[in-house]
């Protein structure tokens, strides 16, 4: 009996032994890998890489995957129901896709335990499960970076300590998008963002949540500390970024609707164009309405939390979009709509710099400019009573 007891210890032993080995004979990174030229890819992404030196595995688990090829694609996106999903490929394709796109990749090898690597690895796998790989995307709170760290603090075996990385304490998610398209010099990509995210993205970043762009992962991982040591092993580039650099220009928003502005300023005091004027604002209130009318879309009709509150309807009215109809009719009450609109115009203007929602400057002369033609509306209808 007691050979018996010996044997069976021995193989719980063994075994016991053999399944530490295999787990620490795993090495987990993080990539974080480098802007790209296409608008998705300016805030650059995040993988975790897998090695396995007992098989010589060597795979990645991929957060940001979606399908391009679903015909509902774009208007999934739009009203924020699109599905990403948890795909693994081998990390030699994966190293090719980016070295063709000329974007690099920056790996973070984690000091792990035998039990948080083991932990780690059942957890991606039990993730990748065609059950479990779909998730509802959301690119402040739940991406495919912000997925990598909940996964990696969730296992770890003491809870993660992490330093304050944000640049000041008052960042807001609005200032770190910022940061990547005035980098690559996208004015009007950042004027049509600011106008179609509302209040949400102007909230104090807390310094978990700065983790949401891959530079910022990269940044918490380098300053973690499970227990009593760094998160971090080792930290390497294994390729360099090669893309040509963003080229600058004078053609921003503020500037091509500054000039815009002063033309219908001048234009405004000529007796000669009252004809082109009158097209112009019918123009300008039919865009500015549609305009509103897709904002409350975004905030009312779509899952995307970030443009709900959002203080760009108080320009971009969509009532505009049905008075254009009236503009050409001789209807004195018209006067009591485009003073109200002159007023709150005026308003906004004043408040600009103190509104709960940062506004994107390059929208003054536009504001400027509705506020101009409002004014000279409700004068000519006030004429007509």
């Amino acid at each position: 009996m007691k050979k018996i007891i010996a044997v069976l210890f021995l193989v719980w032993l063994f075994n016991g032994l053999k399944a530490q080995q295999d787990s620490c004979s795993i090495q987990i990174s993080l990539l974080t890998c480098s802007p790209g030229e296409d608008l998705y890819l300016t805030w650059g992404h995040s993988a975790l890489r897998i090695i396995d030196h007992s098989t010589h595995a060597d795979i990645i688990y991929n957060y940001g995957t979606f399908d391009f090829e679903d015909p509902a694609f774009y208007s999934k996106f739009t009203r924020g129901k699109l599905l990403y999903f948890v795909s693994i490929q081998k990390f030699e394709s994966f190293f090719e896709e980016y070295q063709y796109y000329q974007r690099g990749i920056t790996e973070q090898i984690l000091d792990l335990s035998c039990s948080e690597k083991e932990k780690l690895v059942s957890a991606l796998q039990e993730n990748a499960k065609e059950e479990n790989k779909y998730y509802k995307y959301d690119f402040m709170v739940d991406n495919c970076t912000t997925r990598l760290r909940d996964i990696v603090f969730k296992n770890a075996d003491a809870p993660v300590i992490t330093n304050d990385i944000r640049p000041n304490k008052k960042i807001t998610f609005r200032n770190l998008i910022q940061k990547y398209l005035d980098s690559s010099y996208q004015y009007w990509t950042k004027l049509g963002i600011d106008i179609l995210l509302g209040r949400p993205v102007d909230k104090k970043l807390t310094n978990n949540e700065a983790m949401f762009l891959p530079d910022y992962l990269l940044m918490g991982f380098d300053s973690s500390m499970i227990g009593n040591k760094k998160l971090v092993l080792e930290k390497h580039e294994i390729l360099k970024p090669s893309l040509p650099k963003p080229k600058n220009s004078m053609f921003t928003p503020f500037a091509i609707f500054a000039v815009v502005f002063c033309l219908i300023l001048v234009l405004g005091i000529s007796r000669n164009a009252d004809k082109f004027l009158s097209i112009f604002d019918f123009i300008l209130f039919f865009l500015s309405g549609a305009l509103g009318v897709f904002i409350l879309f975004m905030w009312l009709g779509t899952d995307h939390p970030e443009c709900k509150n959002n203080f760009n309807l108080a320009w971009a009215l969509p009532f505009h979009f049905i008075i254009v109809l009236f503009l050409f009719r001789k209807w004195p009450w018209l006067k009591y709509y485009f003073f109200v609109n002159s007023i709150i115009l005026l308003i906004l203007l004043i408040l600009w710099k103190w509104l709960p929602q940062e506004m994107n400057n390059g929208l003054i002369p536009v504001v400027g400019l509705l506020l101009l033609r409002s004014f000279a509306q409700y004068r000519k209808f006030k004429h007509l009573s």
